[in-house]
């Protein structure tokens, strides 16, 4: 098997279309290469390297030899291989993960798609939802949707990954919806969770969900 700097190099050389120095290239893969399967990149990953436009031209190169798999518009992954299965893409929630690194935005998962996470909903939704404090946007990826809607920086401000989910939860369910059975459920999972982020994340919840959270964190501080 040719190894993956020889491959990519040979196909580059079959047609000489791009005019980059073969030392920014191998650069690229050389990066690429380092990173675990799994790995998801973006034209400005390489910003240190190249122009962005050299970059471009590099990863359609690399998705025309397999190496790289294009998830979005200008998201690209080293895809996983699983023995069985075969290709492993990455998660919708990684994918709004690492959007959110690189833009250093806060983002919280909330409507459908918190209830789901939280296993208070089977439905999962074509169009994932997430809060953020960063640039409101719309990403397609294989016929789904992830969204990213714009909100204060409250609402994107809680630490604990139980009680940040729990609040949005409610909030989708809403204060005259929501029923005993979710309410015990919701305090069963935050039983879970962290009492100090627990209590920071009180503050920023609105006073009905305040109410439903308190009882934990008072058991908690007893314990």
């Amino acid at each position: 098997m040719i190894c993956f700097c020889r491959k990519y190099l040979l196909l580059l050389r079959q047609e000489n279309k791009f005019n980059m120095p073969e030392s920014t290239e191998i650069q690229i893969v050389k990066k690429i290469k380092k990173a675990k399967r799994g790995a998801l990149f973006f034209v400005d990953s390489f910003a240190s390297i190249a122009s962005a436009k050299t970059v471009n031209k590099a990863l359609e190169r690399l998705v025309f030899s397999e190496e790289l798999v294009r998830v979005a518009k200008g998201i690209y992954v080293r895809p996983a291989i699983d023995p069985v299965i075969g290709v492993v893409y990455p998660s919708i929630e990684t994918i709004a993960k690492a959007i959110a690194k690189r833009d250093r935005a806060r983002i919280v998962p909330t409507g459908t798609y918190a209830l789901n996470l939280l296993g208070l909903s089977t439905q999962v939704p074509m169009n994932i939802v997430f809060l953020t404090d960063g640039v409101p946007r719309k990403i397609n990826i294989s016929g789904r949707k992830i969204v990213f809607k714009k909100t204060a920086p409250k609402n994107v401000a809680a630490i604990g990954e139980i009680s940040k989910l729990a609040i949005q939860a409610l909030r989708t369910i809403g204060k005259t919806e929501v029923t005993p059975e979710e309410i015990a459920k919701i305090q069963s999972l935050l039983r879970k969770e962290k009492p100090a982020r627990l209590k920071h994340d009180l503050f920023l919840a609105p006073a009905w969900i305040q109410e439903i959270i308190r009882p934990v964190l008072k058991a908690a501080k007893n314990e």
